[in-house]
């Protein structure tokens, strides 16, 4: 039987959109229990690192992968504990749709960070799209101006910069192991905050935050493993998915009700997203969008 072979950039595509929707559930797992932000970073953490060498044992790459981790590793891990360390907090602190809609500035802070470190410069449907995804942010914040915390949409604001900082790192270096420096940034958090009253969760939240760990690892992996296929600028566009699909499931599960502007804005950034990868053609012929 012929194997099917599945082109780079079509799987980064599909890759980083799985990633975009497990990462939309982050907003519900914190909402939806009472436990502190810290608390919920531990547990999150521990689950997390244990599903993710979990998997790399039952694939046998567990230890090539230790042995391949080095400083450009520990830096991605480092960037994912402090985009981790306020992406909780952030969510506790402001609402789903403020968090999400500030991520979706990520293909503005991606572009930078590559045309300083890579002089990668965007393609011009991207950076279009990019200019029309600002446009949805614009009308979704114009709803909830005066209604969120200026602290809770800092925090947000920098995990977005950490992010953006993870996708440049690995369309610089793309022969980087995705998940060990994975599971090491969600095991730096809980060494971190040991000191925390961490065992003071009902035990009937624990199961969510466990769950809510097994949602990480595979959106984190999903993530890295599809910025490698693509330019970090496109790979930053379309996490922008998260944008509209958190505050739809924060309407779905937790009776959040968006507001117009948010309808509205979320409708654009997802119509920018399917554009941005609609294939540019050249007398009528398919190229790639590189």
């Amino acid at each position: 039987m012929a194997s099917i072979t599945i082109p780079p950039r079509a799987a980064g595509i599909c890759l980083v959109a799985a990633s975009a929707a497990f990462f939309s559930t982050a907003g519900i797992f914190t909402r939806g229990t009472a436990a502190a932000a810290w608390v919920i970073i531990f547990w999150r953490g521990l689950a997390a690192a244990g599903f993710t060498l979990a998997w790399l044992a039952v694939r046998g790459a567990l230890a090539a992968e230790v042995r391949a981790l080095d400083r450009r590793g520990w830096l991605i891990a480092v960037m994912g504990a402090a985009g981790s360390a306020a992406f909780i907090p952030a969510f506790k602190l402001s609402s789903v749709a403020n968090v999400a809609l500030i991520y979706a500035a990520a293909p503005f802070a991606a572009a930078a960070l590559a045309w300083l470190a890579l002089r990668e410069r965007p393609p011009a449907r991207v950076m279009l799209a990019s200019a029309a995804a600002l446009g949805g942010v614009a009308v979704i914040v114009s709803g909830s101006l005066g209604k969120g915390s200026l602290a809770g949409d800092g925090l947000a604001l920098f995990m977005t910069l950490m992010m953006a900082g993870i996708m440049t790192a690995y369309r610089k270096w793309p022969e980087v192991t995705a998940a060990f420096p994975n599971a090491v940034s969600s095991l730096l958090l809980p060494v971190a905050v040991l000191c925390v009253p961490v065992a003071e969760v009902p035990a009937e939240e624990l199961p969510v935050l466990v769950l809510f760990g097994l949602a990480f690892a595979v959106a984190s992996v999903t993530l890295c493993e599809g910025a490698r296929r693509l330019p970090a600028a496109e790979t930053a566009l379309l996490s922008a998915l998260e944008t509209p699909l958190a505050p739809l499931l924060a309407f779905l599960i937790l009776a959040e009700r968006p507001g117009p502007q948010t309808m509205a804005g979320g409708v654009v950034i997802l119509a920018a997203v399917l554009w941005s990868q609609r294939p540019a053609r050249r007398r009528g012929a398919p190229t790639a969008c590189r």
